[in-house]
């Protein structure tokens, strides 16, 4: 399954009367969630015990691949955010759609990968330690560079920032293109010039 050793594979489907039940939601709330999700089962559990010559991270001991059937495609990212906080692990998310596969994994803020075709879609383990293959997947699927001298959760963060600075240069632009007022212009541009300095930073 997904190019992960047999001996990872697990069987067990998780019920959605206990996702409900343990979170206690509203109708609804369960209605919302029951229009994305049809079946949700753990399939692999990726540890040393599983995976002999894989070493036990200082922060990941093992985590599990949940296999989650989809009604749709075009689905609600904060159905799958909501069960990254259904069992204290960490988890990765083979979200499943008529034969294609997208991966989404929890790592301060929710990644999600291409669609591809089931058949075509791996997830690697990259590294000699959980902590490693943990954040090589986490790379993997949000397409993350880990810059020199940063870690991953810090390159998150800059990289966060870093859209946001992009997005409000994108704004400015427009406003700017649209502005008949000299004056205006030229501070929408001063503006735009300061924000793309930080982003050189």
């Amino acid at each position: 399954m997904y190019g992960l050793p047999l001996s990872t594979e697990r069987k067990q489907q998780l019920p959605k009367k206990a996702i409900y039940a343990k979170f206690e939601w509203k109708p609804a709330q369960r209605e919302h969630f029951d229009a994305d999700i049809a079946r949700i089962d753990i399939v692999a559990v990726v540890s040393p015990g599983t995976v002999p010559g894989l070493g036990e991270g200082l922060v990941v001991k093992e985590f599990y691949l949940l296999a989650v059937q989809l009604k749709r495609r075009e689905y609600d990212i904060q159905n799958i955010a909501q069960l990254t906080k259904l069992i204290p692990q960490n988890m990765v998310f083979a979200l499943q759609y008529d034969n294609r596969t997208q991966f989404a994994v929890f790592h301060t803020k929710l990644f999600t990968s291409a669609w591809q075709p089931t058949e075509e879609a791996v997830l690697p383990l990259s590294g000699l330690s959980l902590d490693a293959v943990w954040e090589n997947i986490v790379k993997g699927i949000g397409q993350i560079e880990v810059a020199e001298g940063h870690t991953l959760t810090e390159q998150i963060v800059v990289d966060d920032q870093r859209a946001k600075l992009l997005a409000q240069i994108a704004t400015l632009e427009r406003k700017m293109a649209n502005e008949k007022q000299p004056r205006r212009k030229r501070e929408y541009f001063e503006l735009i010039k300061k924000l793309k300095e930080q982003i050189k930073q």
